[in-house]
């Protein structure tokens, strides 16, 4: 399926399984930029959306409860995206709100969340820059998650590269990162080909460059 099925899908998913106020803020907090972001940032790379609940409730540092826009959660890894529009309401914020966002970020943090925010504005024109942001985030944990696969060693380094760069990655630099020969490395890239681990970025003829594949997106048996 693409976007728009997966997307209608996933939103379905958590309208049903959602009552009460979980159930309000989302069907009124879940917007356009909220949209926007799953479109151009979070589907390009995963293409699922498993891990992700939107309008995630958490407990508030004064005993209430609050929203994330999105929750990204796994064993071990807990990471809050959110999206910040800039609007009236964010211009005319009083000093007290202000604070009380900050406290809220800071709370969020030492009960073990990882924060990332973007703006409207970046996630409109910015979108690979985001993905970029989100693939490294996460890519900490994936990259972890590497040690208990049968990859070997140097399949292991170069995705890692791979992972922490963001972006396509080229056999020069894996030469110059591991000091292998170019002869190596090909090798060591066609595997990780053959495995749908990298996938061709660049070239037609010729591969020029490689990216994380969607089976390392996918969770790693």
């Amino acid at each position: 399926m693409g976007f728009e099925e997966e997307y209608q899908a996933f939103i379905d998913a958590h309208l049903q399984a959602r009552t009460g106020e979980r159930l309000r803020r989302l069907q009124e907090g879940h917007q356009q930029a909220e949209v926007l972001f799953l479109k151009q940032v979070w589907w390009p790379l995963f293409h699922h959306f498993q891990y992700l609940h939107p309008e995630y409730e958490v407990d508030d540092f004064k005993d209430g409860k609050r929203y994330l826009d999105f929750a990204y959660i796994r064993p071990a890894i807990r990471i809050c995206l959110e999206i910040d529009g800039y609007g009236p309401h964010l211009k005319n914020i009083s000093r007290w709100q202000f604070t009380d966002n900050l406290e809220r970020q800071n709370q969020l943090v030492i009960d073990g969340w990882t924060v990332i925010r973007f703006s409207y504005d970046q996630v409109k024109e910015k979108p690979r820059r985001c993905q970029q942001i989100v693939q490294q985030v996460i890519g900490r944990w994936l990259g972890d998650e590497l040690d208990h696969t049968s990859l070997s060693f140097v399949e292991k380094e170069v995705l890692r590269l791979a992972i922490r760069k963001g972006e396509a990655i080229f056999p020069k630099e894996v030469e110059k990162y591991l000091k292998l020969s170019d002869k190596t490395v090909k090798k060591v890239i066609s595997r990780l080909v053959d495995k749908k681990m990298l996938i061709p970025a660049s070239g037609n003829v010729r591969v020029r460059s490689y990216r994380v594949g969607d089976q390392v997106n996918h969770p790693i048996q």
